[in-house]
């Protein structure tokens, strides 16, 4: 396990948005509502990578703000 907990959330989080994507897609064929929840889903572990990668504190902070939203 490494060592940034939040990051591994956001990953296990996007795992099971994946899943619950795939069951809306199969089960009730809901392609719209799916991919926007797929889009959303996901992007939190983007916006935390972005974050580390911060030019400051500052910064660092507006976009884990970002991140929770």
């Amino acid at each position: 396990m490494s060592e940034n907990n939040i990051l591994d959330k956001a990953f296990q989080s996007a795992i099971c948005i994946f899943k619950l994507q795939q069951y809306l897609v199969n089960t009730y064929r809901e392609y719209v509502l799916s991919k926007q929840l797929l889009r959303s889903g996901t992007s939190i572990g983007a916006n935390i990578n972005e974050a580390q990668a911060a030019q400051s504190h500052a910064d660092f902070i507006a976009k884990m703000a970002i991140a929770s939203k």
